[in-house]
């Protein structure tokens, strides 16, 4: 699968810890940055990750921040995003069968880089389950 990825610097160290489980599963994976711990703004970074998603570039994108609010209020000012914060395995589950969110936000300051880790990796298998929820996902759009 093609996944683009990026934080701030408050996600810095998951972004990298996440990435590098991404390539170990056999996905391509494009990281938009930042590349370092040093303080930015995160809209510079998460904006292009939500862009390239919308446009096909990738079929997933993955945003890191402190807690992943802001992040995943980026992502979703983009047309055809639909990015959920997800804080544990259950939201990343529904996120996925519910909402088929293309997007997934996550908070490095409110968990485990473990649970990280089984957040993503269940996030990425989990199927939309179509049925009741696609008349939703339209009405969104």
């Amino acid at each position: 699968m093609k996944i683009a990825i990026g934080s701030d610097h408050a996600g810095f160290d998951y972004k990298e810890t996440i990435k590098q489980f991404l390539h170990q599963l056999g996905h391509d994976v494009q990281d938009f940055g930042t590349h370092s711990r040093e303080s930015v703004d995160y809209p510079v970074y998460i904006r292009p990750v939500a862009e390239a998603v919308a446009r096909g570039d990738f079929e997933r994108g993955i945003v890191l921040g402190g807690s992943g609010n802001g992040e995943a209020i980026v992502a979703n000012k983009v047309r055809g995003i639909r990015c959920g914060l997800c804080w544990n395995v259950e939201s990343a589950i529904l996120n996925r069968q519910h909402n088929d969110a293309n997007m997934l936000s996550l908070g490095q300051r409110m968990m485990s880089s473990e649970t990280a880790l089984e957040i993503v990796e269940v996030w990425l298998v989990t199927q939309f389950e179509g049925g009741r929820h696609i008349k939703r996902i339209q009405q969104i759009e």
